[in-house]
């Protein structure tokens, strides 16, 4: 239970969240998961990052949000609007690495995004 986890220093409680302890115990418990499971994560994450990389935020958001869903591939993605989205955010975070002469990850970028693209 979390309770014991709390006990053994694994977790922590702070007010009405609980955290892992150190980022060394949560990698762990991520590494645990399968792969499909630890892809559809991935992909959670950079969808949740993504609602703040369309709203203007700095290119960072942008470039670490892409890649949350490219490490969570496409074929966690079912839906058609979200492989267009995902294939779109690719394309422009691919222009932003040309734009600093980062070549090598915007053709990564862009071969991500046309991964997502389905038929």
């Amino acid at each position: 239970s979390l309770e014991v986890a709390r006990k053994e220093g694994f977790l922590e409680k702070f007010d009405r969240t609980i955290q892992f302890s150190h980022d060394r115990v949560q990698e762990s418990a991520f590494n645990m998961l399968n792969s499909q499971d630890r892809r559809a994560k991935h992909s959670g994450y950079g969808f949740a990052l993504c609602i703040h990389a369309m709203n203007g935020c700095d290119d960072s958001m942008l470039f670490t949000a892409v890649d949350q869903i490219n490490r969570g591939d496409p074929t966690v993605i079912l839906d058609h609007e979200h492989s267009s989205l995902v294939a779109r955010l690719n394309l422009q975070a691919g222009k932003k690495a040309m734009g600093m002469s980062d070549y090598v990850s915007a053709l990564s970028l862009f071969e991500h995004g046309i991964s997502f693209l389905q038929e």
